[in-house]
Order: structure tokens, then C-alpha cells, then sequence
């Protein structure tokens, strides 16, 4: 399932102004890559425009692209939805939908594709997603029952295990563990270790720490000032970057000397 993101020269606007400016990567399958740097240097609004997740706000563009093994995900013609199906999104806060069950929770976003399953096949996804975000033997029991009534790592691992359901490529997750306690902080880390496996993920986060515990790659984003774009700085292996990066504003920020 896992793919290979190649973004070439990518700006990303909101309306006249731009946020980011000319990023360049490329992200290899089967890896976790994370986007480390200051607030307001842009690096979930570039999240956000590996599937087009940005276009929700009005007058938001992009020029460049973003290839999935290949394919531009801007390229003429291309659905946005479609985009969103094989890119899947986890967001900062938990947000399950909190009129819907455990179990409707996990199969929301194949209602919303306009998926029809079988009482079988249904149970049978339910099972899988709920498995692959570790959470099956915790709610097994009281699959009717509210999502939100789960502690709040579980209710983070719920939407992990809707966000799998639809079989996606990339799994983008953006500060996924900043509403945690510790310990589920450690749970949603040894998760994406696990996910690794099956798919290309990329992870937003303000945690050194996490960033170094997680990720295979890291990249760091900048930005010169108020009101300037943000920019990617130094992309390289996670233990390069944060022992021997070759760009001094890294270095100052992953030793906290800014930021």
C-alpha cells in the first residue's frame, strides 16, 4: 500500500500571500518522516498540501507539485476526494464524531466513499482497523457505544483505526500526541512504529524528543520573519539532524537554543 511522495518546487499561498516557498523532497515508502521547527514556519500548512487538505480554506493554491509514485496529485482532472482517500489525515486534537459509535466511527469514512458493505464485511473492517491502531481488545466489548466516551489516546487511536479503515497510502498525522498524557503519547508512538510497516508516513511535531524517538527522517522548516515564508532549511536522516546537521539554524533549534 505504502507509496513514494516526490514534492518539486512547491509554494503554497493563501490567496496573494505566500506561506511556504519552494520545497523540494522526497519521502520513500515504508518510512516515518517528521517536520520539526518554530511556530508559524509552515510546516502544517505543507502537511496539508500532501492531499490538498489546505484547499478547504478559501482561496488557498499551490504551485508545484506533489507526485504519489508518479502521479501528480495536482495534475489536471485529479479529484481532491480521491486524494484524500489514499491520504489519509489525523489531526492534533482527537475528533471522533460524537453522535456515532465506536464502531460507526470507524466506518464513517467508507460511508462517506459511498462504500455499501455486508453486516460481514463491516465487521470484518472493523476488526482490521481497530487491530491495526491497537485498540481492538480495549473496545471490543462496547463497539455500540459512543466514541467519545474513550480516554482521550483512545479516542486519538479511534480516528487512526477511521483513518485506516479506507486502506489509504500516506497517513499524515498533525501533532497527533500534543492533547496526550505521556503514556498515550508512548501508545500513538509505538503505533506508528508498527504502521511503518504497511505505510508512508509523515508526522508533524513541537517534541524533539518524539521526533528523534519516531521518525526515519527529519525535516526542518524556518522562517526569516513575520509576514515571509516559511522554508525547508536542512532534510536528512533524523540522527544526522540532530547530531551533526549542516545548517546552524538546525542546530540551534533541535539543541533549544531558539524556538
Amino acid at each position: 500500500m505504502s507509496k513514494r511522495i516526490e514534492v518539486n518546487n512547491l509554494d503554497v499561498y493563501y490567496d496573494k500571500f505566500k506561506a511556504v516557498e519552494d520545497v523540494n523532497m522526497v519521502i520513500e515508502p515504508r518510512t516515518v518522516t517528521a517536520f520539526i521547527g518554530p511556530s508559524g514556519c509552515g510546516k502544517s500548512t505543507f502537511l496539508r498540501t500532501l492531499n490538498r487538505m489546505h484547499e478547504v480554506i478559501p482561496k488557498a493554491w499551490v504551485d508545484g507539485e506533489v507526485l504519489l509514485d508518479g502521479n501528480n496529485l495536482y495534475g489536471p482532472g485529479v479529484d481532491p476526494v480521491l486524494v484524500r482517500r489514499q491520504v489519509g489525515m489525523v489531526f492534533q486534537r482527537p475528533n471522533p464524531f460524537p453522535t456515532m459509535s465506536i464502531r460507526e466511527n470507524v466506518l464513517a469514512g467508507l460511508k462517506l466513499n459511498n462504500r455499501s458493505l455486508s453486516r460481514s464485511e463491516a465487521d470484518e473492517v472493523v476488526e482490521r482497523s481497530l487491530q491495526g491502531a491497537n485498540l481492538w481488545n480495549e473496545v471490543k466489548d462496547r463497539l455500540n457505544l459512543p466514541g467519545s466516551g474513550l480516554s482521550g489516546g483512545q479516542q486519538q487511536r479511534l480516528c487512526i483505526a477511521r483513518a485506516i479503515a479506507v486502506k489509504p497510502d500516506v497517513l499524515l498525522m498533525d501533532e497527533p500526541c500534543s492533547a496526550l498524557d505521556p503514556i498515550s503519547t508512548l501508545a500513538i508512538e509505538d503505533l506508528i512504529a508498527e504502521l511503518k510497516q504497511d505505510y508512508t508516513i509523515v508526522i508533524v511535531t513541537h517534541n524533539m524528543q518524539q521526533a528523534s524517538r519516531v521518525s526515519d527522517r527529519t525535516a526542518f522548516f524556518n522562517i526569516a520573519g513575520t509576514g515571509k515564508p516559511g522554508k525547508l532549511i536542512e532534510y536528512d536522516d533524523t540522527t544526522t539532524i540532530f547530531e551533526n546537521p549542516s545548517q546552524k539554524d538546525t542546530e540551534d533549534y533541535v539543541s533549544g537554543r531558539f524556538g
